[in-house]
């Protein structure tokens, strides 16, 4: 924060662009209770799992709903797209209530520093914290685009999925050899959006002074990343109900974790080299919002249409406006068959290209007002029967009389 504004002042072009034409939000810490303990306790003393628990015992990156298991479960009986959405999948009422409890069933769990560390247990079901309701209630309020939680005690960038689908909710598939890698971890689940999400995550990795530089193997056990510094959460560390998977499911942002370095709480001496370390990185990541495509979607009168359905052909995973109608969805270079479909209006259609460089290719729909909506209540008011036409010169038969009668 204290580099944006300085370098926004001395006049840097690089940031007084990302300053100017992003909403940026920062949160200094999920868990202040923790960051206390950890702070006091200092690097020397301290140890993994210190600070990584709130004072209540809660693990806040694994204490979201699990919409990943329903999404597969609705898969499985078929229901979706037409019953159960691919985006914005609702947060289940009973997990809403005061004293709901969380369980996902995937056992006890915990770690250092939301890591892949299980030195204390935490056996399901837990309750909501209070924490992550108001993140929750965050993330419904404000449509963010793009996300990271910084974390330590590892040096990569996972992303989505973290949640392990089970084997008898996978989609069926061609049979694979017994030396895949596949085949040998048939709970992995890429998310639609896979592809995004290794640039996304790569873009971070990449710029990072040390992150791929895996020669010397993970900070605690093997390289995980294949010598390139990102992982799919599922395969490193699979966990039910973490923060990235319902930022994907239930809004329009994509969420990523990164790690920043080994020492969980470095030394104060040791602070500017892991800045420098990860300065360029977060540059580098934060401008990736402003790639793919962005827009808004009005009617024929020029009026915001919020809600309205941004679907991209390929990527079944779909976006909402805002408010405004307004909408952005970040997407690797090449060329989409993008549509805008909303409640009352015929859909619209466009073919939008997305290029190498930074800046948002600029796609703008304009929906006109469909009949659907008056050929329901007609039908309805008919028992959602087939109408039959009315041929001229042909007498109406009584029953079509009384018919014609009720829908005047």
């Amino acid at each position: 924060m204290q580099f944006l504004c300085k370098e926004y002042h001395d006049g840097n072009p690089r940031v007084r662009s990302l300053v100017t034409e992003t909403r940026i939000h920062l949160v200094p810490s999920l868990n202040p209770d923790g960051y206390e303990l950890a702070r006091e306790a200092g690097s020397e003393l301290g140890n993994w799992a210190l600070g990584h628990w709130t004072e209540e015992g809660y693990d806040l990156f694994e204490n979201f709903p699990d919409l990943a298991s329903a999404l597969w479960a609705a898969e499985e009986r078929k229901l979706v797209p037409h019953k159960f959405p691919n985006h914005h999948i609702p947060i289940p009422e009973h997990y809403l209530a005061e004293d709901a409890t969380v369980s996902h069933g995937t056992g006890c769990s915990g770690g250092a520093g939301m890591g892949r560390w299980h030195l204390k247990p935490l056996c399901p079901p837990w309750q909501v914290a209070v924490e992550t309701r108001a993140i929750m209630a965050w993330m419904d309020k404000n449509p963010f685009v793009l996300g990271a939680n910084l974390q330590g005690g590892e040096k990569l960038v996972s992303y989505p999925f973290d949640t392990a689908r089970p084997v008898s909710e996978m989609p069926s598939a061609a049979p694979r050899l017994p030396d895949d890698y596949e085949d040998d971890n048939p709970e992995l689940q890429e998310t639609p959006d896979h592809a995004i999400f290794r640039w996304l995550a790569i873009s971070y990795a990449s710029a990072h002074l040390t992150m791929t530089e895996t020669f010397r193997g993970g900070c605690h056990t093997q390289d995980m990343t294949n010598a390139m510094g990102i992982v799919q959460g599922a395969k490193w560390h699979p966990r039910a109900g973490s923060m990235n998977d319902f930022s994907y499911l239930h809004t329009n942002c994509l969420e990523l974790s990164i790690y920043l370095g080994c020492d969980k709480f470095p030394h104060e001496s040791e602070l500017q080299q892991e800045w420098e370390n990860n300065k360029e990185s977060l540059l580098t990541f934060m401008e990736q919002v402003h790639r793919g495509i962005k827009g808004v979607v009005t009617d024929q009168q020029g009026d915001p249409i919020a809600n309205a359905t941004i679907v991209v052909g390929g990527i079944n995973h779909n976006i909402k406006t805002a408010s405004g109608g307004d909408y952005w969805r970040i997407l690797n270079p090449g060329e989409y068959r993008v549509s805008a479909r909303a409640e009352g209006y015929n859909p619209s259609v466009k073919t939008c290209s997305v290029f190498y460089d930074i800046g948002a290719t600029q796609c703008n729909f304009v929906l006109s007002r469909s009949n659907w909506k008056r050929i329901r209540e007609i039908m309805a008011m008919n028992g959602n029967r087939p109408i039959r036409r009315i041929v001229p010169g042909r007498p109406m038969t009584p029953r079509e009389r009384m018919r014609l009668r009720m829908r005047l």
